[in-house]
C-alpha cells in the first residue's frame, strides 16, 4: 500500500496516522489535504474533521524491486527480491532455488538485468544511482575466481616471457582484473579494443 487516506481532528494528527500506517518520514511521502478540519457553529453543529491523502515518493529500491518481480514472474522464477539502498548505492539480491538460469553463461544474463534495472531507477533522478545485482553470492565467487586467474596469468606472462590476452570482458571484471596486478613487481595490465570485445592484456614490466 503506497497511498493511504485518513481524518482526525487536526491536519497534524491524520499525517501522523498515515505516516504510521505507511510506516514512512514526512519527507519520504506527499500530502494532499482533501479537508480542513472545522469547529462547525458554535463549536458544536457541523464540526468536520480534516482528511489528508497521502501518497509515498518514488523510492528507486522499491522501484527495482517490483521491475524484478515481474520479470522473475514472467521467465516462471519462485524468487524474492532483498534491496538494501545506501549512499548513491543500490544493491539487490535474488533469493530462490536454481538461480543458474538468471546468472547465465559468465554472468551474462545477470550482468543484462542489471542493466536493465539501472536503466529502470536511474530514469527519473538527477543523480546517478550505482545498481549491483546479485544471486547465490555469485559476484563473490567471480571476484575470487578472476583474482586467482589475474596472479596465475601474471605468473605464466613471468615465465614465458611474453604478453597474455585475455578474453573479452566487461568493465566491472576488467577492473577486478586491473586491481588484483596493481603494484605486481613484474606485471602491468591494459585494457585494449572496443566494447564488448574489449579484453585485459598482461604485459611485463619494462
Amino acid at each position: 500500500m503506497y497511498v493511504v487516506e485518513k481524518t482526525a481532528k487536526t491536519v497534524d494528527e491524520a499525517l501522523k496516522l498515515a505516516l504510521i500506517e505507511l510506516s514512512a518520514t514526512e519527507d519520504q511521502v506527499k500530502v494532499d489535504v482533501i479537508e480542513e478540519s472545522s469547529k462547525g457553529l458554535f463549536g458544536l453543529f457541523g464540526a468536520k474533521e480534516a482528511k489528508v491523502r497521502v501518497e509515498l515518493k518514488e523510492k528507486s529500491d522499491r522501484i527495482a524491486v517490483e521491475f524484478l518481480e515481474k520479470i522473475l514472474e514472467k521467465m516462471g522464477i519462485d524468487g524474492t527480491v532483498v534491496a538494501k539502498l545506501d549512499g548513491d548505492a543500490l544493491n539487490l539480491d535474488i533469493l530462490g532455488k536454481d538461480m543458474a538460469i538468471l546468472i547465465g553463461r559468465r554472468g551474462q544474463t545477470l550482468d543484462a538485468l542489471q542493466y536493465l534495472v539501472s536503466l529502470v531507477v536511474n530514469k527519473e533522478r538527477n543523480d546517478y544511482l550505482r545498481v549491483t545485482l546479485d544471486t547465490e553470492s555469485y559476484r563473490a565467487k567471480r571476484k575470487e575466481t578472476l583474482e586467482k586467474l589475474a596472479h596465475r596469468l601474471a605468473a605464466k606472462a613471468k615465465k614465458m616471457r611474453k604478453d597474455i590476452v585475455l578474453e573479452p570482458m566487461n568493465p566491472y571484471e576488467r577492473r577486478i582484473i586491473h586491481a588484483s596486478l596493481q603494484g605486481h613487481p613484474y606485471v602491468s595490465t591494459k585494457s585494449e579494443g572496443e566494447e564488448p570485445n574489449r579484453k585485459v592484456v598482461i604485459f611485463l614490466n619494462k
